[in-house]
């Protein structure tokens, strides 16, 4: 299968991370954010399981779960600090929460013209607005979104933690 590309950008001008990753089918590679902060993504999906790490080892976090036609599941991170992702996928929408119900981020993406994934992941003033241009599968592309977002959630977290 040849490479699908999935490019764009969660959140704004000044607090957003590029999306280039690329899709061959089973592997979703690439990197999010710039060079100096950002992360590299490197995930493997097989027979509906999703697994990998986003980031070096030390600064990044593990993604495990389960991709199906109508649901994505998935831990980003780890067992205490980590979250739990939660979406239900149809042809042109995908909402669910990233978190638990009091500090976590609902995510509500929509595709309105083909190979174009749009919307918001978190609230009106804690999230980030996603605009994604793919060649890839939608539900690969949502994936991407929500990785991307909480990349950047992390960033921002350590940012705040060393200020």
């Amino acid at each position: 299968m040849f490479k699908q590309r999935i490019s764009g950008r969660v959140g704004g001008p000044r607090t957003g991370y590029d999306v280039n990753l690329t899709w061959d089918g089973t592997h979703l590679t690439g990197r999010v954010g710039g060079a100096h902060q950002g992360k590299d993504v490197h995930l493997n999906l097989s027979n509906g399981q999703v697994s990998g790490r986003v980031g070096g080892k030390h600064a990044g976090f593990d993604v495990q779960g389960t991709l199906r036609p109508q649901a994505l599941k998935l831990r980003l991170g780890g067992a205490i600090l980590g979250k739990d992702l939660r979406l239900e996928l149809s042809r042109t929408h995908f909402t669910g929460r990233l978190g638990g119900p009091k500090l976590g981020h609902d995510v509500s993406l929509k595709t309105t013209v083909p190979n174009r994934l749009s919307g918001r992941i978190g609230g009106r003033f804690d999230g980030k607005d996603v605009r994604l241009s793919s060649t890839a599968p939608l539900e690969i592309t949502a994936l991407a979104a929500v990785i991307a977002f909480y990349a950047l959630e992390q960033n921002h977290q350590s940012s705040a933690a060393s200020g």
